[in-house]
């Protein structure tokens, strides 16, 4: 299975991802924007994203099928897609290839992500603040096809350690 944890930069993915592999056995990260790095590689610089390459949707399908055929278990997979034809594409390989998907929208309010992205101290995120803050109307003009596709929960003012549990138990009875 897969639990794919969507939403904006800051929002809380990687440390909820985090908190979910500890939680949940025989679970492990994937991180689907290593796909990306490799493309980059091969095809050069996007205009935009990585996500606009046609072969980085369907490669992190077959990625994932491959690595759960090999492993088994959960992959938890923290990527923003805000592009709903791109999310619809990954989603319906996913299905073809019998693999359960759960998705979670983590969602907070602007102010609080502005705050979390202007205090991330993380050395991978001090080249990308600009960038993130870039991407939040983005994010805003996705939500509503996001609320629809995803369990949305939220982030605001709620440890990790909770949401994690939150993300599991929406596994559970989903």
């Amino acid at each position: 299975m897969i639990i794919w944890l969507n939403g904006t930069f800051g929002a809380g993915k990687t440390t909820t991802a985090k908190e979910v592999t500890s939680l949940l056995p025989d679970s492990r990260l994937f991180d689907t924007e290593k796909v990306g790095e490799m493309l980059r590689h091969v095809l050069g610089v996007p205009e935009k994203d990585f996500q606009d390459f046609p072969p980085w949707r369907g490669l992190v399908v077959e990625t994932a099928r491959q690595v759960l055929d090999h492993v088994g278990g959960t992959l938890v997979v923290t990527q923003t897609v805000l592009v709903e034809a791109y999310w619809q594409e990954i989603h319906d390989g996913l299905t073809r290839a019998g693999i359960p998907v759960h998705h979670f929208l983590l969602h907070t309010d602007r102010g609080t992500l502005v705050e979390r992205i202007e205090t991330d101290t993380e050395p991978e995120s001090a080249g990308a603040k600009q960038w993130r803050l870039d991407h939040l109307t983005d994010y805003e003009r996705a939500l509503p096809w996001l609320r629809r596709e995803a369990q949305v929960v939220d982030t605001t003012g709620v440890l990790p350690a909770e949401v994690a549990e939150t993300v599991l138990r929406g596994v559970r009875t989903g």
